[in-house]
């Protein structure tokens, strides 16, 4: 008896709790349960296509396959199956290949600085297929006795399919002391007989809004449409303007394309990386920017993972809390569950872009 009793008290010293997501290991299960709390696992994280691990984002998951120091087995495996910009694992080399090639997409050609006269705003119909999105994005100009403050002077809109639906020069309210030349490629000429600020912010709304009000934009949605863009409020912040949070999609601050340590990557990394050509090597152009942003969104609003129909609901990453289902349940009953059923029970704690595409518009 004392024998089988001192060999319990082994076994239970060298039993680990792991976790069925990460594969992190635990000495005791209620290290295992707090781990579950804060690391909101879910089938909407990035994961391995070898082992199946769950990673925090694609950075993480990049350096788990080709990282300085990988993951062996997976690196093997990837290195002759795996796609080096959207991390996916196919079955033979012959997979591989084939998917390269719409993988990798070609640069855009930009529009360049040129004299634009302004005119009214293109309305793109998306025949029921959602709200839609659009992308912005706006080069800025320096004011101020120093020149560090920004002035919108260049905005450009394109709608999922990358055509122009707005592009102007920018009248600034205040006097320009630096034009930035050497990013913007702008000068005094063409801002000369640009649009004004207020009559530029009219348009831009109008075409977001499309129609539907501000109080039903806020709460569902609606006809108002999605817009994209990297570090979208300093775009918005130089047009004065705001837009709803829950109808943002910002590729600086999406936790799956952010650093592992949750610092935001730069616009030209994340299209070099995940798109496979460079922006922003000479002049910064707005189309070539909105264009990039757009398909970053739409290449992981593609992502397929398994949809809960409970998880699609307005706002619900932001206005719950993401760990009620730990969280109505007593330490004793989740230290008895199963590494399995308490994955079952996490949920993510951002709204993840793959359900945009679950959703229809709101009647």
């Amino acid at each position: 008896m004392a024998f089988e009793a001192e060999s319990d008290f082994s076994k239970q010293l060298t039993t680990r709790h792991k976790c069925s997501a990460c594969y992190k290991q635990y000495n005791k299960k209620e290290h295992l349960v707090e781990h579950m709390k804060v690391s909101y696992h879910s089938v909407h994280q990035p994961r391995c296509g070898v082992c199946l691990k769950h990673c925090k984002s694609f950075e993480s998951l990049r350096e788990h396959v080709i990282g300085p120091l990988p993951k062996e087995d997976c690196s093997r495996v990837f290195s002759e199956q795996g796609c080096n910009l959207c991390l996916k694992v196919f079955d033979s080399p012959i997979s591989l290949s084939e998917h390269k090639r719409s993988c990798r997409l070609p640069a855009p050609s930009p529009i360049g600085a040129m004299k634009l006269p302004y005119s009214d705003p293109i309305v793109v119909s998306h025949n029921g297929r959602g709200p839609g999105a659009i992308a912005i994005d706006c080069e800025m100009v320096g004011g101020g006795d120093d020149g560090t403050l920004d002035l919108c002077a260049l905005v450009c809109l394109i709608d999922e399919d990358e055509n122009v639906i707005f592009h102007t020069y920018v009248r600034p309210q205040i006097s320009v002391t630096n034009y930035r030349y050497e990013i913007t490629g702008l000068t005094e000429e063409h801002l000369r007989d640009a649009m004004p600020l207020k009559l530029v912010q009219e348009k831009i709304l109008q075409i977001l809004y499309n129609g539907e009000s501000i109080v039903r934009a806020r709460m569902q949605g609606g006809k108002a449409r999605l817009l994209v863009g990297h570090a979208l409020e300093h775009d918005l912040d130089c047009l004065r303007m705001t837009y709803p949070d829950n109808l943002l999609r910002d590729t600086a601050k999406y936790p799956p394309l952010m650093k592992t340590n949750l610092v935001c990557h730069s616009l030209k990394y994340l299209t070099q990386k995940y798109l496979g050509y460079n922006i922003q090597t000479g002049f910064h152009d707005p189309y070539v920017d909105s264009v990039s942003a757009m398909r970053l969104y739409k290449r992981m609003r593609a992502q397929d993972h398994p949809n809960d129909a409970s998880e699609i609901s307005t706002d619900a990453y932001k206005s719950q809390n993401v760990t009620s289902k730990f969280d109505s349940l007593r330490a004793k009953e989740l230290e008895q569950m199963s590494p399995d059923e308490l994955y079952e029970i996490s949920r993510p704690n951002y709204k993840c872009w793959c359900l945009d595409s679950s959703q229809a518009i709101q009647p």
